[in-house]
């Protein structure tokens, strides 16, 4: 039936045909406009059963995201413009004569205005058993849902497309705990964005995870078993893959039928053809997004275009002036953990165009630049690592010549002065920094110095920018942060977006007010839904205040990363290390021949590391209870090697052995490590006792680090090795061993309070307003009134203490995470193999041939190279 109209409403109609990303976008942009309230009534006409959500953040929900946390419609949004949202019921029909959309349930609704935002549909290739149980899509909420539960049964998934989406289930599939292949028909993955080098460089750091990756190879059929479920996918260069799942993500098509059916031109391989206004052969009605076909003969598939398309049109339906003629087709993402960026004519289709490139085979890094005839950036790939991307895509996109030289641009930092790419104060003010939103940099400047924007929140409420795919979040970042500067404004330093307090700050809120989850923390003090940010910090400052200090029981347990997730340092090939604690790096025969004993009867890798103790490595997820088991039964406990905490305290052997020494440092060194083991603290710490000043344990490079004395210890701050390495300044001296132990006590816990996200005791110390003399006011001479809260936090540290190891394997349900598959608990993951070498193991590398590494060393390093038209 037809919808009755209000008589005494003198709105004008417009309906739109979908609420996805793009169909969000065109409402918020509408409703940006002074007047749209008065002018228009607006119907939105959804398939799927919820509102807009971000499809590009999708893979996300296989690892804890909720559906809700995607949402991307902002609370009384709809309610406060009296847009009326019907979920699930997509419209059927357009009768272009009458005016009407006509709805699933048979409603038909009128329009002045008729927006089509129906997207695009995942194509699946018509092979023989394309539809059997156990073929899935992915696409939506519902398709995460589908794959999710019928992996729960599976111990094998194929994946056939090797673009953007495919790489990205196939991400998905891993996290499930498949044994996951890559299926794609052209001679490289995602052939579209990068070149032959590039593919072949992500290939190998695919296949070093344990993905199996097929080029050059179509699906062929799909073989299903008695019951009609999938058990084989063959493809055509005859390799049969044993497969209890198949997803497709071989690209998707336009959804036009809608247009199809009420006559509206459309392309000979899809989609509405629209004018550059976004308008249809019928004045009356616009398309955007995926489903529409450019002016310039383009369909665009990704969302930074149809975001433009959806402003273009609502400028139109404003009664502005607007045009749509191409858009940026850049893309950054971390596919399987690997960073993949494209941009501008990565291809150097352009006459003339030059190539520069840096290739480490090592790193498994392949960078190129493409370089006009006249010098400028024209576009580039990068592959293993895109830290460059936020200021290299503006560039090409920039009319201003490059400010250093290409090879600068691609040269890792390390390379020296001449290494390292540009910032982005480097770009001129008409780059575009957010090209989901056309954001440029002259934009956020402005909106700094005379919108009054003095975070980086308000500038994204603001311009919208790095609200879209989040690529261009560090350049923003940098942009306001030096514009806030370059105007004399403090700058604010909140941990992340979802919180404006810093570490330090949050780490009060939750002492005073008792706060035991991240959950009521984000409610009280603040927004959004928490990010890899907030999460894993919040989640340690808890580890240090809360009750049990045991980090996997409820809540808990989703806030932690990977490495804390598992108890064990995952590895390049999806294996995890084994560090057994070693305190003062002193170690029983017996204790030996048990590690010995595990590491040949497991497989393992075994090193001794500069920390005194002894590394396992290539156990699988699975292995990890057993070996654990066999470790802590033989008097073993966790190394913490994974966690934000202390590592080892090293020690020389000491005045028991040595001739030099004046001290027992190893009984010190093995007391000390007792003491502190399992802190969680804003970074690692390390630590060292050497038992005379020839300082054989290197204590002064640690960040605290106790030197003997003949009349008692000395005891130095702050030290560091790494790439800045940082020598240790001298806090207290010949102090005896209950003043030494009660000044790093009160030392910990202040850096523990008051240490940012991520940083080091030594540039802590030197970012503390005063230094070192006010370091020792505070837990020497108790200047502000807190030593002894800080001796009550140590002190309840230790007395709460017990190894995350011992209590994980004395419970059943804590034990349910460590299975490579969850259908099959105990069976080992097939696709992290390794091969020989040196009379021990390592993780197999493309080239390597039945097992045996290569003959030949591979040659990696810097290579410049060029190419001549």
């Amino acid at each position: 039936m037809t919808r009755p109209s209000d008589a005494t409403d003198t709105r004008r109609s417009l309906v739109l045909a979908g609420h996805g990303m793009v169909g969000q976008r065109f409402l918020e942009a509408l409703y940006e406009k002074e007047g749209a309230d008065r002018r228009w009534r607006v119907t939105v006409l959804a398939e799927e059963p919820r509102p807009a959500y971000d499809r590009v953040h999708l893979t996300a929900t296989f690892t804890g995201t909720r559906a809700e946390d995607l949402a991307l419609t902002p609370p009384g949004f709809l309610d406060s413009h009296g847009i009326d949202l019907r979920l699930g019921e997509p419209a059927t029909a357009v009768d272009r004569d009458g005016r009407t959309v006509t709805t699933a349930s048979g409603d038909r609704i009128g329009y002045d205005a008729l927006v089509l935002a129906t997207g695009s549909y995942p194509f699946v290739p018509p092979v023989p058993g394309h539809d059997a149980d156990g073929c899935h899509v992915y696409r939506t909420i519902e398709d995460v849902a589908a794959i999710r539960s019928r992996a729960a049964g599976a111990r094998t998934g194929v994946v056939v497309g090797g673009g953007l989406l495919g790489l990205e289930a196939a991400g998905a599939l891993r996290a499930l705990g498949l044994r996951t292949h890559v299926v794609e028909f052209a001679p490289r993955l995602m052939a579209l964005q990068i070149d032959d080098a590039g593919g072949a460089a992500l290939r190998r750091k695919i296949e070093e995870l344990g993905v199996s990756v097929h080029t050059g190879a179509a699906a062929e059929r799909i073989d299903t078993d008695a019951d009609g479920r999938v058990r084989a996918l063959a493809l055509s260069d005859g390799t049969v893959l044993d497969a209890d799942l198949v997803v497709f993500s071989a690209g998707v098509r336009p959804r036009d039928q809608l247009a199809r059916d009420c006559g509206l031109p459309v392309g000979d391989r899809g989609g509405i053809v629209v004018d550059t206004g976004c308008r249809t052969a019928d004045p009356r009605i616009h398309a955007i997004g995926e489903c529409a076909l450019a002016a310039d003969g383009r369909v665009y598939g990704l969302v930074a275009p149809g975001y433009a398309m959806a402003e273009t049109a609502a400028r139109r339906l404003g009664g502005e002036d607007g045009e749509f003629t191409g858009a940026d087709t850049s893309t950054k993402l971390k596919l399987l953990g690997v960073d993949v960026a494209s941009f501008g004519d990565a291809h150097g289709t352009t006459e003339g165009a030059l190539d520069v490139l840096y290739a480490d085979s090592r790193a498994g890094v392949y960078k190129k630049l493409v370089i006009g005839p006249d010098g400028s950036l024209l576009g580039g790939i990068l592959v293993g690592d895109a830290d460059s991307y936020a200021t290299l895509r503006p560039l090409a996109g920039s009319s201003a010549p490059l400010p250093v030289p290409p090879e600068q641009l691609l040269l890792p930092a390390s390379a020296g002065p001449a290494g390292g790419p540009v910032g982005a104060a480097a770009l001129p003010d008409d780059a575009v920094i957010c090209s989901c939103h056309n954001v440029s940099k002259g934009t956020i400047r402005t909106a700094v110095a005379e919108g009054g924007c003095a975070t980086v929140a308000a500038v994204k409420k603001c311009t919208k920018a790095g609200t879209g795919c989040g690529s261009c979040e560090k350049a923003l970042t940098t942009l306001v942060t030096d514009e806030l500067a370059a105007t004399g404004t403090e700058t604010a330093r909140g941990l992340c977006e979802h919180f404006t307090h810093t570490r330090a700050e949050l780490y009060e809120i939750i002492r005073v007010k008792g706060i035991t989850t991240f959950t009521r923390l984000l409610a009280e003090h603040g927004s959004g839904q928490g990010c890899a940010v907030c999460k894993p910090t919040v989640a340690s400052i808890l580890a240090t205040l809360g009750d049990t200090p045991y980090i996997l029981d409820g809540e808990q347990a989703a806030l932690q990363d990977t490495n804390d997730h598992f108890l064990a340092n995952l590895q390049r090939n999806g294996s995890y290390s084994v560090v057994p604690r070693v305190p003062g790096g002193e170690i029983t025969p017996d204790g030996l021949i048990v590690i010995g004993e595990i590491a040949r009867d497991f497989g393992l890798y075994t090193k001794i590391t500069g920390g005194q103790r002894i590394d396992m490595f290539g156990a699988t997820v699975d292995q990890l209870p057993p070996i654990w088991r066999r470790l802590v039964d033989a008097g073993f406990e966790s190394g913490h090697a994974y966690g934000k905490a202390l590592r080892t305290v090293k020690s020389c052997v000491g005045q028991t052995w040595c001739r030099y020494g004046v001290q027992d440092s190893v009984a010190l060194a093995i007391d000390l490590e007792l003491r502190y083991r399992g802190l969680r603290a804003p970074h690692k710490l390390k630590s060292a006792v050497s038992g005379c000043a020839r300082e054989c344990a290197e204590a002064q490079s640690k960040d605290f680090g106790v030197i003997a004395t003949s009349t008692g210890w000395n005891l130095y701050v702050g030290g560091n090795g790494g790439m800045t390495p940082r020598h240790a300044d001298l806090l207290v001296q010949d102090v005896d061993r209950t003043t030494l132990v009660r000044t790093i006590d009160r030392f910990l816990m202040f850096y523990i309070r008051t240490a940012d996200r991520l940083e080091r005791t030594a540039p802590w110390i030197e970012r503390l307003e005063g230094g070192l003399d006010h370091l020792r006011a505070v837990i020497l001479d108790d200047s502000l009134g807190i030593c002894a809260e800080l001796d009550e936090l140590m002190a309840r540290h230790v007395d709460t203490y017990q190894d995350e190891w011992a209590a994980t394997l004395d419970d059943p349900e804590r034990l349910r995470r460590f299975a490579s598959f969850v259908n099959a608990p105990g069976t080992p993951d097939p696709a992290v193999r390794f091969v020989p070498e040196r009379a021990q193991i390592r993780p197999s590398r493309p080239g390597d041939v039945d097992g045996t590494a290569p003959s030949v060393p591979l040659i990696a390093g810097p290579a410049l190279k060029v190419r001549t038209p």
